[in-house]
């Protein structure tokens, strides 16, 4: 069956699924919202009703049905988030509200994280706001995770749950537990999840090179609410990755070049430690929010003839307050962050070889951000900061840099049924770190470092009527003197890249559940020249066209859910081979998933879910995995059909 035909069948299903399912079941539920949020057209939300739904285990499941959002690797450790065409190291990525430096190496994740933690995910592509945070170059990713009243039942002081499930590719099992518990204004939190398993297989039967199991996350928090609201938080999360991968871990072989093991241990480990201090019952012009944060990841990758460990950690906080208006807020505030990209690499047949390099970038900012309906139709959001910082590299160099960012964007409600949307931005990003694993310890900076900037737009209509929603959006995000230093190349090369794209979304929403079809066309260039998977490290790599369908329902009555998802990836043939020369076509691919969840109506702590991911056993590589336009890369597949089963019980 032609991929046209294909997409047209899984519509007719769908949508036919989603009138039979209304049919059957009319009672009123809270309405799912997916992919924006009702102030901000631009914004890509996963709520917590998201992720109960999803179930997601790694980057890719999180994001699956979001068609601008691409996730290349089949591996949670070398996984890498592309929005709107743009690698992740591009925008401001926080956790928390914790500013994330994780840099460290190509071959691996540039944020390792366990969607169990999660609450919500919020997404601004191209166009971010002035408060969230230096570097939001081509926008913003702001994780959240769970915190205590996401947990306790309503009446409750003390609660808890645990979540075991198997996964029949690799045999891969996994345990979730948590504990929690409120009391006289003091709060507590504790959670671990353990993840083992073997070798996995894809669609040919075929074992997937360094695909084996082993993750271990926690998360803290203590906290204490006075009755006046004053709240202080302390917060921990670590999420580590211990196993054989890929010796390149984003990719399953390299046919030919010099010889290297099948695979090599990867020890890669993030944390993030939080203090906060907010008041909860803040109103009118004083709403203060006052955080310290400090995060930090390591990668260790121990050898029979050498050792090589990398450390990338970032000192944060901000200090701001919201002032609440009739007709909106303004956020102001200062923050600053003192980041440090370490290396260190011995030859163990030479002992007195130890090869060290480091750079660190140190950045204060002033910020405002507006956001006020300006009448009940015109709905804007307006800021800019200002950005100073100082960059040090090796052997002494050092360079002071400052620059100003701007931007605004809004939604203009046309018509009772028909809103238009458009933002743009200039961003000042200041020098970034270069990856710790091509420092060289010999850079002599002689051609300076030059700061990033980027300019970024978008324009959309959005179309609701009645339970139906129909949307469309334009974007363009332009980055200038990207830096792409080179251990012999030097510490100051460059390159300019652009993503051009644009998205169309169709949508129907009913009381009990929803059905959605997205559509995404995005294509990146560097240097005016068709992107590919190598010369965009760190910066972009071919997406082309993706389909993202989805559909749930709840049954009431009978506390069953059932709902699936997939994903149609069209051919590309317009690739680079890095050199000047045309690269390999890119496959299309198609990929279904499908989900029952049942919760007894006479027992509501109890979960039972089962699922089959990949029903129809695709042997496929992920669009935005490494390498595909190259012959000599084998690229890591995704994996064959997989089916899940998993019990949680609350207390």
């Amino acid at each position: 069956m032609s991929k046209s035909a294909l997409l047209l069948a899984s519509t007719v299903s769908l949508f036919s699924l989603a009138s039979y399912a209304q049919a059957q079941d009319v009672t009123e539920l809270n309405r799912i919202v997916i992919g924006t949020n009702d102030t901000d057209d631009n914004s890509v939300e996963v709520t917590d009703e998201d992720l109960v739904r999803i179930n997601p285990t790694d980057l890719q499941d999180l994001f699956a049905s979001e068609p601008t959002i691409a996730v290349g690797s089949s591996l949670p450790m070398s996984q890498k988030l592309y929005v709107n065409g743009v690698e992740e190291t591009n925008l401001s990525v926080r956790i928390d509200g914790s500013r994330q430096n994780n840099k460290i190496f190509h071959h691996n994740s540039t944020t390792l994280i366990d969607p169990s933690l999660l609450k919500a995910v919020s997404i601004d592509p191209g166009v971010a706001p002035a408060d969230a945070g230096p570097g939001a170059l081509a926008g913003a990713i702001e994780y959240e995770t769970k915190d205590v009243g996401d947990l306790l039942e309503d009446g409750k002081s003390f609660g808890g749950f645990t979540r075991n499930e198997y996964s029949s590719n690799g045999n891969v099992f996994s345990t979730s537990n948590s504990l929690y518990g409120r009391q006289d204004g003091f709060e507590y939190l504790g959670f671990f999840k353990y993840a083992k398993g073997g070798l996995q297989k894809d669609g040919s039967d075929t074992i997937i090179n360094g695909s084996k199991t082993k993750m271990l996350s926690g998360l803290g928090k203590v906290a204490y609410q006075s009755e006046e609201g004053h709240r202080l938080e302390f917060s921990y999360e670590r999420v580590n990755d211990d196993e054989a991968r890929p010796y390149r871990a984003n990719i399953g072989q390299i046919l030919g070049g010099r010889p290297v093991p099948l695979t090599r241990n990867y020890d890669l480990t993030r944390q993030n430690m939080i203090v906060r201090y907010t008041n909860e019952a803040a109103t009118g012009w004083w709403d203060p929010t006052i955080q310290l944060s400090y995060s930090v990841t390591n990668l260790d990758i121990p050898e029979t003839t050498q050792n090589s460990n990398g450390q990338t950690d970032s000192i944060n906080g901000k200090i701001e307050n919201r002032f609440g208006l009739d007709n909106g807020s303004v956020t102001a505030g200062v923050d600053f962050y003192s980041d440090t990209a370490d290396m260190d690499y011995q030859l163990l047949t030479d002992p007195t070889s130890d090869y060290v390099s480091q750079e660190k970038a140190s950045n204060i900012g002033v910020y405002a951000q507006a956001r006020l309906d300006l009448t009940e139709r015109f709905h804007t959001s307006f800021g800019g900061r200002a950005d100073f910082q100082r960059f040090e590299g090796m052997n002494g160099f050092s360079d002071n840099v400052s620059g100003l960012s701007g931007n605004l964007s809004g939604d203009y409600d046309l018509t009772d049924f028909l809103t238009a949307s458009a933002g743009v931005s200039h961003v000042f990003g200041g020098v970034p770190l270069a990856e710790n694993f091509i420092q060289n310890p010999a850079w002599s900076y002689s051609e300076g470092v030059q700061a990033v900037t980027s300019n970024n737009v978008y324009a959309g209509l959005t179309a609701r009527m009645g339970d139906f929603e129909l949307s469309g959006k334009v974007f363009q995000t332009s980055i200038k003197n990207a830096r792409t230093p080179s251990w012999g190349g030097g510490a100051g090369l460059t390159k300019d890249m652009k993503s051009n794209g644009f998205e169309l979304g169709l949508g129907y929403n009913w009381a009990s559940g929803f059905a959605r079809l997205g559509y995404a066309n995005i294509d990146t260039t560097i240097d005016g020249a068709t992107a590919d998977s190598y010369t965009g490290n760190y910066l972009t790599t071919p997406i082309g066209e993706i389909f993202t369908l989805e559909f749930a329902h709840t049954f009431v009555d009978h506390g069953v859910t059932i709902g699936a998802s997939g994903q149609i990836v069209l051919s590309e043939s317009d690739t680079s081979d890095s050199a000047g020369g045309a690269g390999e076509p890119l496959p299309g691919y198609e990929v279904f998933n499908a989900y029952a969840e049942y919760t007894p109506l006479q027992h509501e702590n109890l979960t039972f879910r089962a699922s089959v991911n990949n029903i129809f056993d695709e042997t496929y590589t992920s669009r935005a995995t490494y390498g595909g336009e190259f012959p000599s890369v084998v690229q890591l597949r995704e994996p064959g059909r997989t089916f899940k089963v998993s019990l949680k019980a609350q207390f």
